[in-house]
């Protein structure tokens, strides 16, 4: 798209922190931040930068970001991805490792990561991995990013079996969303990221979830007073749920709701097939039914959570896999445990609990999915 421009409404940056003791950063939210490095950018340092970007986004902001960076920066250099989740891994990983190396980068080198989740994973991965860890920063360019991605530390790259099953933790210094990148994102792109903002308010704010019932309108419009509630209240449950638990020993795990089945469709249709978030958005609506089979939460907030994605214009119904590769592909999710599938599921309006269900609920629940898209 040639973009939509989103007018600042004048307001300051707005900060969300992640406390992690001396691994805690700022999320920066607002309008013109890629072009203020003194609102979010350390003083100036006698180090090198290596900004990781794709072929999407360096044609709209890569060169605004070098010339920002070269105020800071004793050297600064580029490297450019090919645009796509079936991109993301070990070749185009390498590309990083060579860029850093063949320009002479060392350890007090700092990483940026301008683009969306996929560009903000491998580049967070290659600053984790690079001469044992080195700094990096998150800018990210997608509403997916902004509110899920860039925040937590997760980096990683997929494997022909599973969605981000190599990687590492590693925290960012700060993440910086600049609301304005939101204009040029493509529609699609857009409807995607909402998937991720509307999983907060099942799993951990009901009014946040019923604030969405009345403003997807605007926030499909790009209204920029609704993209910043929308993305400051994203980040702000992410980072109190990641201070409680940064390594997802436990409660971290929420966050994955609608993840396990998500990621199975990603890798069963083949990465880039279909989006992140329509996948989530389609396994959102399996873990809640799956929920409401076991008990756990009612068949009216299932219907309301089918109804808000479906008004994002997200996908509630599921791809024609077969049943057993969905099981396949499920017990290669990171919450398994000896091969027994731990699904993300609601636990009322608000809150959300890791269970386990037998194959037999599981099938029924996926197989009822495929006939309702098929009616």
């Amino acid at each position: 798209m040639s973009g939509v421009h989103l007018q600042a409404s004048g307001a300051a940056v707005q900060r969300v922190a992640v406390e992690l003791g001396e691994r805690s950063y700022h999320v920066l939210i607002g309008h013109g931040l890629l072009d203020d490095a003194t609102a979010w950018h350390s003083p100036a340092v006698d180090a090198s930068a290596m900004v990781v970007t794709n072929a999407t986004v360096a044609p709209l902001y890569l060169d605004r970001l070098l010339q920002v960076l070269r105020a800071r920066h004793r050297r600064v250099h580029s490297v450019e991805l090919p645009d796509g989740e079936q991109h993301k891994d070990w070749p185009t990983l390498n590309r990083v490792f060579d860029a850093l190396l063949q320009s002479r980068c060392d350890r007090s080198t700092t990483v940026y990561a301008l683009g969306g989740g996929v560009v903000g994973d491998m580049a967070g991965f290659a600053a984790a991995c690079f001469m044992r860890g080195v700094p990096h920063v998150q800018l990210p360019t997608t509403l997916l990013a902004q509110v899920d991605s860039s925040v937590g530390g997760k980096t990683a790259i997929n494997h022909p079996l599973g969605k981000n099953m190599i990687g590492a933790f590693h925290q960012p210094q700060v993440v910086v969303c600049d609301l304005d990148t939101l204009g040029t994102l493509p529609e699609r792109e857009l409807r995607a990221g909402l998937a991720e903002v509307v999983k907060y308010g099942p799993i951990a704010d009901w009014a946040f979830f019923e604030w969405l019932e009345h403003h997807v309108d605007d926030l499909l419009a790009r209204e920029p007073r609704a993209l910043l509630h929308a993305v400051k209240r994203s980040c702000e449950i992410k980072a109190d749920i990641v201070a409680r638990d940064e390594r997802e020993g436990d409660l971290r795990a929420v966050l994955n709701f609608g993840h396990t089945f998500g990621h199975a469709i990603e890798a069963g249709l083949g990465f880039g097939a279909w989006l992140h978030g329509e996948a989530v958005a389609a396994g959102m609506v399996l873990a809640a039914s799956l929920s409401a089979r076991l008990g756990l939460t009612d068949e009216a907030t299932c219907a309301r959570l089918v109804a808000l994605l479906s008004r994002c214009g997200l996908p509630t119904c599921v791809p024609a896999l077969p049943t057993d590769r969905y099981l396949e592909l499920m017990r290669l999710d990171k919450k398994a445990r000896d091969g027994d599938i731990r699904f993300t599921l609601l636990a009322g309006r608000g809150r959300a609990v890791v269970h386990s269900a037998r194959d037999d609920l599981v099938r029924e629940v996926v197989e009822s999915a495929r006939q309702g898209a098929s009616s």
